[in-house]
């Protein structure tokens, strides 16, 4: 996976903050390209392809918002701004983010490499590979950071997905399909 560089990294967190703020205002989405123009970074390479991309917001360490693309369909700065803007007021599990709670938020950026099948769950790394799991029409997904975050091994982060996917919490361990990826996280 192409890496972004340090300048790269703070154009879109600036694009995802600027999209937070826009959103929880009730104001129209930001304009990448003016975005772009006033960090002086051209519109180029990296932010220009198709990649997936995840846009986490919490609030004293507690999750307040998660959205993103698992697969890479728009460019990744459109991308970020896209799930900047639904992590604020899109995610269904929370309220939308009010103007006054956005000083509060910390923001995460996951930039995410292409989904490859494994052969067996026994394959998936804990920490290193976010998991896709697909089983009978449903799916579920955690990003790579999410099991080191709750202290989770392998069988735990398989059983939390299969809930998560509303099947049971054995049901991961015959006839799924996992997909994994790696992620670029700042």
């Amino acid at each position: 996976m192409s890496e972004l560089n340090p300048q790269e990294k703070a154009f879109l967190k600036d694009l995802a903050w600027l999209a937070v703020k826009a959103a929880a205002a009730n104001q129209p989405p930001v304009d990448i390209s003016d975005v772009a123009d006033n960090a002086n970074i051209s519109l180029q390479g990296i932010l220009t392809e198709k990649r997936g991309a995840f846009v986490t917001l919490t609030s004293n360490d507690n999750l307040r918002g998660c959205i993103g693309y698992i697969e890479g369909f728009k460019p990744l700065a459109e991308a970020v701004a896209d799930n900047g803007r639904s992590a604020a007021v899109g995610d269904p599990r929370f309220a939308p983010v009010s103007p006054a709670e956005v000083p509060q938020l910390s923001l995460e950026i996951s930039v995410l490499t292409p989904l490859r099948p494994m052969n067996s769950p026994d394959d998936i790394q804990v920490g290193k590979h976010g998991i896709l799991l697909k089983k009978q029409g449903r799916q579920s997904v955690f990003l790579p950071q999410v099991a080191t975050e709750q202290g989770w091994n392998l069988q735990t982060t398989l059983t939390q997905l299969a809930l998560k996917a509303g099947l049971g919490p054995n049901d991961w361990r015959s006839e799924t399909q996992f997909k994994v990826f790696e992620a670029q996280i700042f």
